[in-house]
């Protein structure tokens, strides 16, 4: 059996995106969507000793309604970068593998973004690296896969051979599972349990930025997305 994944690109994504990637065969970017203004494509959260924060890349929007995820520019007028690594610094020089991955987000800063797009995936493809996730990737832009909603998910399932749709848990709310069926195609819900990792400052908080887990867990970080690893002792 053949599995697909397709989710669109976000700044700095959850464990459950990069769970989604490890699960699959084949996992595609999808990058010709119609871009959610409020959603997790240009935004993400860390923990600080105060609780959470957030870390929002601010993009050009006015006057651009109905852009694709693709087309999004950054909006460079003020010094978002320098914000964004101090916060990172500030919060994990204290983890255990801070060291190890920080210079590459001092890379990532460093250099000025014009697309969104281009920011979040030098991000991902770093990440998945790091986590050692070798699965093949795509662009939905650069398929042949026509048609609209449901009917683009499953072009693309059969444009990659694929026999199972991997879709996140809130896919329940508006895909119906007897189109792909009736078009050969399993479809599995994630329904991911997010794992319980030693992190600094108090109590666990679940759903933050991959980084929170990179920096507290380095290489172990593949097995604890899994759940396959999992330490219940928290600092």
């Amino acid at each position: 059996m053949t599995t697909v994944s397709i989710l669109q690109p976000g700044y700095i994504p959850w464990l459950g995106f990069f769970e989604q990637m490890d699960y699959a065969d084949i996992f595609v970017v999808y990058d010709d969507v119609q871009y959610d203004k409020n959603g997790w494509r240009n935004r993400n959260r860390i923990k600080t000793p105060q609780g959470i924060q957030w870390l929002t890349i601010p993009v050009l929007t006015s006057s651009r309604m109905g852009q694709l995820v693709n087309e999004v520019e950054v909006d460079n007028r003020t010094n978002w970068r320098s914000k964004h690594i101090k916060a990172i610094e500030l919060n994990y020089k204290k983890a255990p593998f801070f060291n190890d991955y920080f210079p590459f987000f001092e890379d990532v800063f460093s250099r000025e973004w014009t697309k969104l797009i281009h920011c979040d995936m030098f991000i991902i493809y770093k990440i998945r690296e790091i986590l050692g996730i070798n699965k093949p990737l795509f662009y939905s832009s650069k398929l042949l896969s026509k048609g609209k909603n449901t009917d683009r998910l499953i072009s693309m399932c059969k444009e990659l051979n694929a026999d199972e749709f991997y879709e996140g848990s809130a896919g329940r709310n508006y895909i119906d599972d007897k189109i792909f069926e009736d078009n050969g195609i399993k479809i599995t819900y994630q329904d991911y349990q997010h794992p319980v990792y030693p992190q600094l400052y108090g109590d666990f908080i679940p759903y933050l930025s991959v980084i929170d887990l990179i920096f507290n867990c380095g290489k172990e970080s593949l097995k604890t997305i899994q759940n396959k690893n999992i330490s219940s002792g928290l600092s």
